[in-house]
């Protein structure tokens, strides 16, 4: 399935893959979203798979948040690969 992004207000919907070959689909809509926008929500529910590079644009959009004093709230039992890799990340923030 191709990746869709619907929003209401500062509620963004993504359903489909979230994978390299329309990465810059999800760049695109997000791109300066923190200059326009100081909360939003991401709903991942809908998100049928994801791969490393989707992993890396959703992380990448993290970052940003708390570089520019943001808030993003990724919520949705959507992919275990995204659970995994945030999991993994805050893991070796405590090991360091």
């Amino acid at each position: 399935m191709d990746l869709q992004i619907t929003n209401y207000n500062n509620r963004f919907q993504i359903k489909g893959s979230l994978n390299k070959l329309n990465l810059k689909t999800f760049n695109a809509h997000f791109s300066n979203i923190f200059d326009r926008l100081d909360d939003i929500l991401l709903d991942i529910e809908s998100v049928e798979s994801i791969d490393r590079a989707g992993v890396m644009a959703l992380a990448r959009l993290h970052n940003e948040s708390i570089t520019k004093s943001k808030r993003l709230s990724i919520i949705g039992i959507g992919c275990k690969e995204l659970y995994d890799h945030f999991k993994t990340q805050e893991s070796n923030t405590v090991a360091a």
